[in-house]
């Protein structure tokens, strides 16, 4: 009989970590890097070995097909088992390898369990092609661990983390409660049942901090500001855009915006630690400042070692400021309707083209924010194919015109004129089994049209006097002719080749 899966949510709280406890601790995130290893290693050893088996090799020259599909899974179950690969021969292994070392009196049975779990998963996405070869980790590469269960080994209890091992050192932390619990955020979480817990080291500011991320039963709290309406959400994402249009209302902005001065900030530092790193090592330096060939040897001087930490810094800060801004966006989504609709892009092919503009904004991130916030409210988030719907290329009267990038405002012969972006994020409200409903969104059309005038209007008087992205179509008129002489002209910046 299967387990009932319930609701989640995860809860974070700092903890108060006395230099003893904080150095017990990171020997035994260090011990579970080991175990970690040790079991990647030996998964890595047998799907080697099943790879090589007969029975793996005939499902996979098998046809992949409606007949083939029981046989196909029966062979591949079959060479799995004649070289003992599975989750729980793995937890055998690991019990093993933590009673005959040092492992034993810092890693509990069943945190141990939970390490093999993960290195399994990762290598059993390997095996089936799913993903590339996993790495082992380095030093201080893992930054959390987590526990099986409230029952034992990492758990809650009496409002203190208490990690107890036996043979081995007992652990016992106390937290920094909020007191102010604005919202009663903390007071409702802490009131949930721990399903269980998980520890996580971060630097920040140079120093350690160590948070406890309770893995609670139920729902977070919802608040007012946040509150969840019913109605549907079209969304035209792009590397540096977003466009939005529900029947409230509609808008059209830069895409995370405010992580602009991050980046310039982490690309200073970056060029001083590469001049810096010139300055002391001269000897790998050809007279154009290309690097030798060869092996080398650098010496990383304390000015060197000081930048670098400020780096981390603002990379960590940059992770932070992306995180909250996503959330907030999906909240403000929310808030217009929880039944999302938005065109199923690769991101993937969005990081060739658009490298810079995607690892820093992270679309791909953002809508798995929106997925798993819109079905924690009851609603879904739903991805049509680009191919049957074309919305950059239709208008609601049934024609399709191919049209430039350049061109970023539609103009139809039937009279229609909207911007780009903003027309798209209205035609996905009316996608339905990956076609566009045409008589739909013609019906609407005359409530939408002033929610994407209003839109454009307002951006408009954002983008006075400012540098704004190009892809706005604040250069173009409706009629797709040069603003008149004598207007006030706005600098556009080219989205593809400025800011991606």
């Amino acid at each position: 009989m299967s387990k009932s899966i319930s609701d989640s949510f995860i809860h974070e709280i700092a903890l108060k970590t006395p230099s003893q406890d904080e150095k017990e601790l990171d020997i035994r995130l260090e011990a579970s890097r080991y175990l970690y290893n040790a079991c990647l290693g030996e998964s890595l050893r047998k799907i080697s070995l099943v790879r090589q088996s007969c029975q793996w090799k005939k499902a996979r020259r098998l046809l992949k097909s409606k007949e083939n599909t029981k046989l196909r899974k029966e062979l591949f179950q079959q060479a799995k088992q004649s070289f003992a690969y599975s989750e729980y021969e793995l937890h055998s292994f690991v019990a093993i390898v933590r009673k005959s070392c040092w492992i034993g009196n810092h890693i509990d049975s069943s945190t141990a369990q939970k390490i093999a779990t993960k290195a399994f998963k990762t290598a059993d996405e390997y095996l089936y092609g799913k993903k590339g070869k996993p790495r082992f980790k380095g030093y201080q590469r893992v930054r959390s661990i987590e526990g099986k269960s409230n029952a034992s080994g990492i758990r809650w209890k009496e409002g203190f983390l208490v990690w107890s091992i036996k043979g081995g050192k007992s652990i016992k932390l106390a937290p920094y409660f909020d007191l102010k619990d604005k919202h009663g955020v903390e007071k409702q979480a802490l009131a949930c049942r721990v399903k269980y817990c998980r520890l996580i080291r971060k630097i920040q500011k140079g120093k350690k901090k160590w948070y406890l991320q309770l893995v609670l039963e139920g729902k977070a709290v919802q608040k007012q500001k946040n509150k969840v309406a019913d109605g549907v959400v079209g969304l035209d994402i792009g590397p540096s855009t977003i466009a939005v249009a529900s029947t409230k209302e509609a808008f059209l902005k830069p895409f995370c915006q405010e992580l602009e001065e991050n980046r310039l900030n982490v690309k200073k530092l970056q060029k001083r630690m590469s001049r810096s790193l010139r300055l002391t090592n001269p000897q790998n330096y050809a007279e154009d400042k290309s690097l030798k060939k060869g092996v080398k040897k650098w010496h990383r001087s304390q000015r060197y070692q000081s930048l670098r930490q400020r780096v981390s810094e603002e990379k960590r800060i940059l992770a932070e400021t992306r995180r909250k801004l996503h959330g907030k966006m999906a909240n403000e989504l929310l808030t217009l309707g929880k039944t999302i609709k938005l065109e199923k892009l690769s991101y993937k092919l969005f990081q060739r083209n658009f490298g810079k503009s995607v690892g820093l904004r992270a679309p791909g991130m953002f809508v798995s924010i929106i997925r798993r916030k819109a079905e924690s409210a009851g609603g879904v988030v739903e991805e049509f194919s680009t191919y049957t719907t074309c919305l950059s290329q239709s208008c609601h009267c049934g024609l399709r015109k191919k049209k430039k990038l350049s061109e970023r405002w539609h103009n139809c012969d039937c009279g229609v004129s909207a911007q780009r972006d903003l027309y798209s994020a209205h035609l996905a409200c009316h996608v339905h089994n990956n076609h566009l409903d045409t008589n739909q969104a013609l019906e609407a059309w005359s409530a939408a049209e002033p929610l994407l005038e209003r839109a454009v209007s307002r951006l408009s008087e954002l983008a006075s006097g400012k540098n704004y992205f190009s892809s706005f179509g604040h250069r173009q008129r409706q009629s797709e002719s040069h603003a008149k002489e004598g207007s006030v002209p706005v600098e556009a910046i080219d989205v593809v080749s400025a800011r991606c």
